[in-house]
């Protein structure tokens, strides 16, 4: 007997996924939110990273699967375009995989995060988000 018994039982756990590939995910999330979207996205960089590490004040458990760091389009005035650094995405790689168990999955999860990053850039909340389904 050739088969496996235990193949038909589903992984549980963290995904593994290189870096490369990672960041290829990202890309590809980045390259499939709209054109006209993307256009108009203003002085904005995205970064991945493995891990957030949780500044001071804020709780030390704190999991975040992305940031963004930056004045949202809705509240830039003519001052912003004056020396400004360019607002930050970034999306962490760790916390992702620790919630997927297929590369399907982390594409997913990416684009998801990856959404709700760019929405916070145009001004959009955590609440309404989570209103959308993009929470």
């Amino acid at each position: 007997m050739n088969n496996n018994p235990l193949s038909g039982i589903p992984k549980f756990g963290r995904f593994t996924m290189n870096e490369a590939d990672f960041d290829a995910a990202v890309h590809q999330a980045l390259a499939n939110i709209p054109e006209k979207i993307r256009s108009e996205m203003q002085n904005v960089a995205v970064f991945t990273q493995d891990d957030y590490f949780p500044g001071a004040g804020e709780d030390p458990d704190t999991v975040l699967l992305g940031l963004y760091e930056g004045t949202p389009l809705t509240e830039r005035g003519s001052w912003w375009d004056a020396g400004s650094l360019p607002d930050r995405i970034t999306i962490f790689r760790n916390p992702i995989l620790g919630i997927c168990s297929s590369k399907e999955e982390v594409v997913h999860e990416v684009m998801v995060t990856v959404i709700h990053e760019i929405a916070h850039h145009f001004g959009i909340d955590d609440e309404r988000l989570h209103e959308l389904g993009w929470g």
